[in-house]
Parts: C-alpha cells; structure tokens; sequence
C-alpha cells in the first residue's frame, strides 16, 4: 500500500500529531477534520456559525487542491456542529456550491469539539483524478 501525506504548508502543520490528508494507494484522499483555522492557527469567526463553516471550506478547499482534485470529486463529506438547528439555517446557502455532483453526506451535532470556541468541523473523502474509480 502506498500512503502520501498531503502538506498544504501551513505553518502550525509541523506543530500536530495528525495530517491534513491522507493519499491512500494513489487514488483516494481521506482529510481530517477540518476547522475554522487561519493559515497561522488562529481560530476564526468565534461565535459566528457563518464564518466558522465558510472557513471550513475555504481549508477544505486548500487540502482537496494540493492534492490535484477538486470539488467534483468529493465522494463524502462529514459535517460536524454543536448546534444543527442553527448550522442548517445560517450555512444552507453557503455550503451549497461546495456540493457538486452530489457526494453523499452526513450532519452530526455533537456536543463539542476539540477547542470548545468551535461551532463547525467538515472532513472529506476525495478520489483523485486520473485513477480509476
């Protein structure tokens, strides 16, 4: 099995035990889960659902590019929130675009997540282009 670690070159990269992406075997990337996270680790948008979850994807975004893929290719997302009832009125619009080809999905609210200021966390299973699927 062949395993390549996707850096986006963020500096906090170094700093976690965990990788943003995970290129199984050439053909499928599985992320981690992805917060609301600047380029430097700051968190961004605290209390703010809206902000939260467009930063989310704008990280997602960066994590399924450096891996040579894009949104068509997304196969499943996970979206992680600490309020559903909230995400699903203030994101609906904003997380639409990023459904293309609709992947298969699932909405879980959780209690909280690793820094209790996070309201949204989204993770991503990607098949990369030019494999076979």
């Amino acid at each position: 099995m062949s395993r390549h670690v996707v850096e986006v070159g963020k500096p906090w990269e170094g700093t976690v035990k965990f990788s943003l992406g995970v290129v199984h075997s050439g053909l499928t990337l599985h992320t981690a889960g992805v917060t609301a996270r600047d380029s430097q680790g700051q968190l961004v948008g605290e209390g703010d659902m809206r902000e939260q979850t467009a930063q989310c994807f704008r990280n997602l975004d960066d994590i399924i590019k450096t891996a040579g893929a894009r949104w068509e290719d997304v196969v499943k997302l996970t979206l992680y929130t600490t309020d559903i009832e909230r995400f699903h009125t203030e994101t609906i619009e904003l997380r639409s675009p990023y459904f293309v080809g609709k992947p298969a999905a699932t909405l879980l609210e959780v209690s909280r997540l690793i820094d209790p200021r996070m309201l949204v966390e989204v993770e991503a299973v990607v098949h990369l282009p030019g494999q076979a699927p």
